[in-house]
């Protein structure tokens, strides 16, 4: 039946989980969407703080995580932190190490979502 999928449909879109991933350089969101192990998401990519707002005012200010890569600087980083707890109380936020580095992204996400989604 057309008007139970479409019910179904939106209800499924309605509890994906907002994601949004920043790195310094962005990130090829359907390049690393192909590693990423938990289904359910949807994601943005972002490298400053205006690309952190323009997310965040596009999805009504409804966005469930942003995990952070180390590259943007310290004080970038505190700003989009700032920001993302003002305008929302429901925003987790996530911190890569600097160590791992570029290719320690995608473990990360991977293990943060399994951590914080999967078990949800």
């Amino acid at each position: 039946n057309r008007k139970s999928f479409r019910a179904y449909a939106q209800q499924k879109f309605n509890t994906m989980k907002k994601i949004v991933l920043l790195g310094r350089l962005g990130i090829n969101i359907p390049n690393f969407q192909t590693g990423i192990t938990t289904k359910g998401i949807e994601l943005f990519s972002g490298t400053n703080l205006e690309e952190v707002d323009t997310v965040f005012e596009q999805n009504n200010y409804k966005i469930d995580m942003v995990i952070m890569g180390a590259g943007i600087s310290l004080e970038n980083r505190l700003q989009i932190i700032e920001y993302i707890f003002t305008v929302s109380k429901g925003t987790t936020v996530h911190m890569k190490d600097w160590n791992s580095g570029p290719q320690g992204m995608l473990p990360f996400v991977n293990n943060v979502l399994s951590g914080l989604i999967n078990e949800s």
